[in-house]
Formats: structure tokens, sequence, C-alpha cells
């Protein structure tokens, strides 16, 4: 039984909003002390503007910047900097790279603290176990290994899970512990490829035939396991519900089984579709982890 981690298990998006809604209080504190010099209209700018707008647009730019460092465009330092400089530039604040990466690690921190599990999560997990006796758990992320081993390790999944990580070579840290996390960044494959998951089925010993994946994203997560021969479940939160307009960027292909998996990954990971979106036959749709059970009966 495998799972994505953010916004599946873990509320990510939540946390990200409240880190970015931090970020623009801590920024009229900044110009107010004196401490940002000549960019102190700029973070007053910031602070002032509409929280929703600002949401919206450091959600814009996640997506695009981790889908380029997901592609190896980028680094993982070098997203954080770009996500910085193009949510602040607008407002006439200017970020050399150290300034940029020090902005983003105080917002990892507002991040951290709003870091918590979905209400969902845990019972689904004692219920599976209830109804499919010796069920094994695993974490397949888009992910840095060591951010989201802290991150699985505060939440208090690393041991509710018995989780240890993949490795590069195919080699598990503690092989005694029942499940797996398998990262891309780790890896060096993402999602919606299928050798991520092709990769964990055999982290387990199994054909990827007999493995569950639940995810949040219909094309990345749910589409990416069932053409890589497992069972793919869309997780469709209704709170997690975007526009048509989210829909129609997805590339063409995207949304059907068999597509090519690079042609999905020049999808931003971020890319959400309606909740009333078409299912391709053979993706199970669900709208609450409390579902999952009665799908293994």
């Amino acid at each position: 039984m495998l799972f994505d981690l953010d916004d599946t298990l873990m509320a990510h998006s939540a946390a990200v909003d409240h880190a970015i809604d931090q970020a623009q209080r801590g920024a009229g504190a900044l110009a107010a002390s004196g401490a940002a010099g000549a960019d102190a209209g700029g973070f007053v700018a910031f602070a002032a503007d509409d929280p929703s707008a600002v949401r919206a647009r450091w959600r814009e730019l996640e997506d695009h910047h981790y889908a380029r460092y997901l592609s190896g465009e980028l680094d993982f330092l070098g997203q954080r900097i770009w996500r910085a400089r193009e949510l602040l530039s607008p407002y006439g604040v200017t970020l050399d790279d150290e300034a940029a990466l020090r902005w983003f690690a105080e917002y990892v921190r507002g991040y951290e603290d709003g870091w918590a599990l979905y209400d969902d999560a845990l019972p689904a997990l004692d219920a599976i176990e209830r109804a499919v006796p010796g069920v094994r758990f695993g974490i397949i992320t888009n992910g840095d290994l060591t951010i989201q081993t802290g991150k699985l390790h505060r939440i208090a999944l690393w041991d509710r899970l018995d989780l240890t990580p993949l490795r590069a070579d195919g080699s598990i840290d503690e092989p005694e512990r029942s499940g797996r996390l398998v990262t891309s960044g780790e890896l060096g494959v993402a999602k919606p490829d299928p050798a991520i998951f092709v990769a964990a089925a055999a982290a387990f010993g199994v054909s990827a035939a007999s493995c569950l994946y639940v995810g949040d994203r219909l094309a990345t997560d749910a589409i990416g396991a069932q053409n890589a021969g497992m069972r793919g479940v869309w997780l469709a939160r209704p709170d997690r519900n975007l526009t048509s307009a989210a829909a129609d960027s997805l590339v063409a292909g995207a949304l059907s089984v068999g597509a090519d998996p690079h042609a999905a990954r020049a999808t931003p990971p971020g890319t959400a579709v309606p909740n009333d979106a078409t299912v391709p036959a053979g993706v199970t749709r669900i709208a609450s982890l409390a579902e999952l059970p009665a799908l293994l009966a």
C-alpha cells in the first residue's frame, strides 16, 4: 500500500499558506526595523498586498520552479532562489543568491511550523491494517530525501509506517523495517515516470501489479502508478478542487493511461484538475482516505 506524501497524507498546501502568511507579516516588521535598507519600500508593499493573491502567486512559482528542479534544469537550492526572487521582485525587492536563500530559510521555518497530518490519515491507516492483516506501507514522493525524512519524523509517520529509505543503488538502509520511503531526490527519477513506481515495488520484493498507490495528482500520481502496472487511486479532496483553467493547462495526453510519461512530466507537479474531471478507465477516484479500506475489502 503506497502513498504520496504532500497533500495526500500531510496537509502541504495548508502549511504553505501558513508560511507565506507569516512571511508577509514578517516583511512589514523587517521594513519597520530598518534592516531592509533600500528594499524597505518593497517589503512594505509585499506586506500590504492581498494575502490570497500572494498565496496564489506563491503556488504558481512553487509549481513552475519545482518542476524545473525535477527535470534537472535547476538544482534544489536554485529552485528556492528563483521562487524567492520572483515572488518579491514585482514589489521592488532585489535579492542576490545569499539573500534569497536567507529569505527562503525563514519561509521554511514557517512551513515546518504548519506541518500536520490530514485528520483522516491515521484512522485510515488503522482501518487498512484491520482490513488487510500484514499490509506493508510505503511512500513515493517527488522530494528531497533529507527534507521528506525530517517531515515524516515530525508528523510521526516514520515509525507509524515503519519506514526506511531506498537508496539510488537499490540498497535499503534498514531491511528489517517493513516500510519503504522512495524519493525522486535520491533515485534521480520523478513521478510520473514508471521507473520510480517500479523501483518502489522492487524495494518491497513484489511486482507493481500487487501494489495500490494513492496520490492527490491525477496525472502525476494515479495515472503514473497505473502506467507502471499498479492500481492507481486519485485522492480528489473537495478542498483541493481547482478551476477548469488549471485542467486546461495540462499537456496533451497527460490524462490518459498509457501516455508518454516524459510528456506527462511536463505538467507542473502542482497542477490539479477539477474534482469532476473524467477519470481514465482503471483509475479509482476517492474524496477521502476513509474510503480506502472499502477498496481493499
